[in-house]
């Protein structure tokens, strides 16, 4: 780990308690572990922002019942097959699928990828997860 420094911050005493039950409900064990994902998370968003190459995961529940729909769904990852590393899929039950694309690139393509899978007549409920390659985030 880097040299640590340590530095003074001046807030509200009620903010401060508020903040205390949060990061006591999340289990952290002191404000420097939180403070740093905190800005860690808003280092992340930059990333995504800044149009860095950056990674995350697609997930997709859908009805693999609805006709054409899991051979469209594929065609469109054909399409976007330089920024998917994996895929995963899950039978949930008789009906339900889970799909898990994970995915490097720019923000974007990511992102136009997520928005043609999620809009699929038949997909039940999309999620995209962003995070960073961690080249950038100590």
């Amino acid at each position: 780990m880097s040299d640590l420094v340590r530095f003074g911050i001046s807030l509200e005493k009620e903010l401060l308690e508020r903040f205390d039950r949060h990061i006591k409900g999340k289990k952290y064990t002191n404000r420097s572990e939180a403070i740093r994902d905190l800005i860690r998370d808003d280092l992340v968003k930059r990333e995504w922002l800044e149009d860095k190459e950056v990674t995350g995961s697609i997930t997709l529940v859908y009805n693999h019942h609805k006709r054409e729909l899991t051979n469209f769904l594929i065609d469109i990852q054909h399409d976007y097959h330089t920024i998917i590393l994996s895929t995963q899929h899950i039978h949930l039950d008789e009906d339900n699928c889970l799909e898990i694309i994970v995915i490097k690139g720019k923000p974007q393509e990511i992102e136009g990828l997520y928005s043609k899978l999620k809009s699929a007549k038949g997909v039940k409920h999309g999620g995209l997860a962003m995070t960073t390659t961690g080249k950038e985030i100590v």
